[in-house]
């Protein structure tokens, strides 16, 4: 079941900017996509006094509660151009980055139709590792050495005489699973041959880069051209485990207010890297016109970037847009058009959300499973991969719920956020207990 907002009697001023009664009528949103991400942007755009129709394709049981549920591929291009024409939809938000990759933002810019993300040919600072560590070569945006290979033996040969660990990267889109840090020969044999002989992400090439130490760190901004709008600076977990063990995942847990980032650091980040990148696709004739995802290091020689996307990260945006004060219509919608924004507005405070999985994660892992206390837990819950079958919430993926919660400090926010995850009951799900712990080390 869908919301639909009730209609104000009178105009309303949101940020400073009186928004006319017929203006509110009929604001029709399509979000694609059905995560946690996704859910994440609906929950905002619920809080838009614009918007009074919300679609989601193909959504998820929890965005079901928010939004009406369209049963379309997000990679489907012309079933979800032919829905939005359909349905007057006004703007459509791309959250996967597969939809971009598949084009889907030229093909609804071709049909008139207005859409926030970048074009499928911009979205290779994402797409393609190679794309991205070539332009970073040529502007200055400081990141690690590397070179790419296509042949087995001469990525082998050049691993084998370097100093471990050594970073191999799939140069194209391997939904968050292609990045492999081998801690020695072996490991790096078998992460090569997965790659470049059994072409388990397809086609492609690997790029093999310096290691870097130091914390990471997520910095996403709203972009359009040269324009850069900086949201609040999160940390993800992508380790399974408590203490950043056990295998990568998608992401375990998140959370903004990073005591280890100075603004010094903030200030070069965005400088340096985000508003350059920005600047260099410009130049290079890929303007952006979405979000651009700078994964980023503070490592002993300074901010260096690990990798950038082309959209909302996962579990980022979960923790980042609660945050968001200003209407995020507005900002979907100006960027979508190019017109220029006020600068977005931040609560202060912090968020922290703590991500409950399926067990056996991310390998495999069985789907099904019932979860109970739903309705006690007092806090944003954000769900990621479930389904409802005869009225029962049911696990239907590797990352299932995220539990969000804000507080004065992280301290506050991270006791709050726990103390909700207890009251949730699933005989297959598990979550890590240390979410923000190198704020506390």
């Amino acid at each position: 079941m869908g919301l639909v907002y009730p209609l104000p009697s009178e105009n309303k001023t949101v940020q400073g900017k009186e928004i006319q009664l017929e203006d509110l009528l009929g604001k029709t949103v399509l979000v694609i996509g059905g995560g946690g991400r996704e859910h994440a942007i609906v929950d905002a755009l619920t809080r838009s006094p614009q918007v009074s129709k919300i679609y989601c394709a193909p959504g998820n049981a929890g965005i079901g509660s928010q939004a009406f549920n369209v049963a379309i591929k997000d990679t489907d291009v012309e079933g979800l151009k032919a829905f939005a024409i359909e349905n007057s939809v006004d703007l459509t938000v791309v959250g996967p980055e597969a939809s971009l990759a598949a084009g889907i933002v030229d093909a609804f810019r071709a049909a008139g139709l207005k859409i926030f993300g970048h074009t499928q040919a911009a979205t290779a600072i994402e797409s393609s590792k190679e794309f991205a560590k070539k332009l970073m070569d040529k502007y200055g945006i400081p990141t690690a050495g590397y070179r790419s290979f296509t042949d087995y033996e001469e990525a082998l040969a050049y691993v084998s005489a370097r100093p471990f660990p050594a970073v191999l990267k799939y140069d194209g889109l391997a939904a968050g699973k292609g990045v492999v840090i081998a801690q020695d020969l072996e490991e790096a044999r078998a992460a090569l041959s997965d790659m470049l002989l059994d072409h388990s992400f397809g086609q492609g090439k690997v790029v093999v880069e310096d290691f870097l130490t130091g914390p990471e760190f997520s910095f996403l901004c709203f972009v359009d051209g040269e324009r850069v709008y900086p949201m609040p600076l999160s940390q993800d977990h992508k380790r399974a485990f408590d203490g950043d063990k056990g295998p990568n995942t998608g992401g375990m847990g998140a959370y903004t207010g990073l005591p280890f980032i100075t603004p010094e650091d903030e200030d070069f980040a965005y400088r340096e890297i985000l508003c350059k990148a920005a600047s260099a696709m410009v130049a290079e004739g890929l303007p952006l016109s979405g979000v651009l995802y700078g994964g980023l290091m503070k490592t002993p020689q300074g901010i260096k970037v690990i990798e950038f996307n082309a959209r909302f990260g996962d579990p980022e945006t979960e923790v980042v847009l609660p945050r968001l004060e200003s209407d995020i219509y507005d900002i979907f919608e100006g960027v979508a058009t190019g017109r220029k924004l006020e600068s977005p507005v931040w609560a202060d405070g912090v968020t922290l959300g703590v991500v409950l999985a399926s067990k056996g994660y991310p390998g495999h892992y069985e789907k099904g499973f019932a979860i109970g206390g739903l309705d006690q837990v007092d806090a944003q819950v954000y769900h990621m991969g479930t389904t409802v079958k005869e009225g029962q919430v049911l696990t239907a993926g590797g990352r299932v719920l995220m539990v969000v919660s804000s507080g004065k400090d992280l301290a506050d926010a991270r006791e709050k956020v726990y103390a909700e995850v207890r009251k949730i009951s699933c005989d297959n799900l598990f979550y890590r207990n240390d979410i923000a712990h190198l704020a506390f080390e």
